[in-house]
């Protein structure tokens, strides 16, 4: 195998495994709320499906790289929320499949409304160390097998808005799962940790025109640094919106997304990596599409 892919699992053996460590990231997360958080589910007046692939340090092989299917609707004569999200996820050695589904009860006030939501389903975890370079552990090493767990796991969310802004907190995957993991002489046990979400955003009028939103997500792991991310996105006559962002002690994105027509909309980001990996990957690229239909006759622009 090639060096690279030896780096990339090295790296995320350091931390202990790579499932425990590493949930997707996105540098579009204003737009694909449902990833982060059940109570998302149904927030906007209108069916949505988004579709979202990224393909991370580019040129690194065994990088991460993500693809993801959320939908999601809200039923207005019952106040209710419900979405789906399957996702596939490799890094290195490892995969990670899952599907999901929300729920969300809404609380609907004269100008705001506060969702409660839940989620649950199955995700499997697969470590194929056969794909490794024995001579990096040895001939005889029995750690280098194929590894498969299938686990159950749940989350909570609580979600607030208005029509221009929002804030949240969740915790998608509360079960801290086993999984299995080879190191250069033994196989260990470790467990995947809990994330806690924090976001929020709030559109500003710049002119008639142009709208502001500044926005950010923190993130925080058991064990680990918190990490964060810090946006700033203008929307131009409601069509187009161009942005960048900051990710502490990892990247700077710049992204772009276009409302093709009422139903369609197209976004783009490209991550210009900030940490040592920069000296051997060549960024990342991120592209979603969204697909939506409105459930009202009344015009319903999405900020977020």
């Amino acid at each position: 195998m090639k060096k690279s892919l030896i780096v990339v699992t090295a790296f995320f053996m350091l931390c202990l495994s790579v499932q425990a460590q590493q949930r997707p990231v996105f540098s579009q997360y204003m737009f694909n709320m449902l990833a982060l958080n059940p109570a998302y589910a149904g927030n906007q007046k209108q069916l949505s499906i988004t579709a979202l692939a990224r393909n991370q340090w580019v040129n690194l092989e065994g990088a991460p790289q993500t693809q993801t299917i959320t939908s999601h609707s809200n039923f207005r004569k019952k106040n209710i929320g419900l979405g789906m999200m399957l996702y596939n996820e490799s890094i290195g050695v490892h995969s990670d499949i899952g599907a999901y589904f929300s729920y969300a009860y809404q609380i609907k006030f004269k100008k705001s409304m506060l969702s409660l939501g839940l989620q649950g389903g199955l995700n499997q975890l697969v470590s194929d160390y056969t794909k490794l370079n024995s001579r990096s552990f040895g001939a005889a090493d029995p750690s280098l097998k194929r590894y498969k767990s299938l686990n159950p796991n749940f989350g909570t969310g609580i979600f607030y808005s208005t029509r221009t802004a929002y804030a949240g907190f969740s915790v998608p995957y509360l079960i801290n799962n086993k999984v299995m993991q080879a190191t250069e002489s033994k196989v260990v046990e470790s467990s995947e940790k809990r994330y806690y979400f924090l976001t929020g955003g709030k559109v500003f009028d710049v002119t008639a025109n142009v709208k502001l939103k500044p926005s950010f997500l923190i993130r925080l792991q058991e064990r680990a640094p918190l990490s964060f991310d810090a946006s700033l996105n203008f929307f131009i006559d409601e069509v187009l919106n161009v942005g960048v962002s900051f990710r502490n002690q990892d990247a700077v994105a710049g992204m772009f997304q276009l409302d093709l027509n009422e139903n369609f909309s197209f976004g783009y980001a490209y991550d210009y990596t900030l940490s040592g990996l920069g000296e051997h990957a060549r960024g990342s690229h991120e592209m979603m599409i969204n697909y939506r239909i409105r459930l009202t006759s009344f015009p319903c622009h999405s900020y977020f």
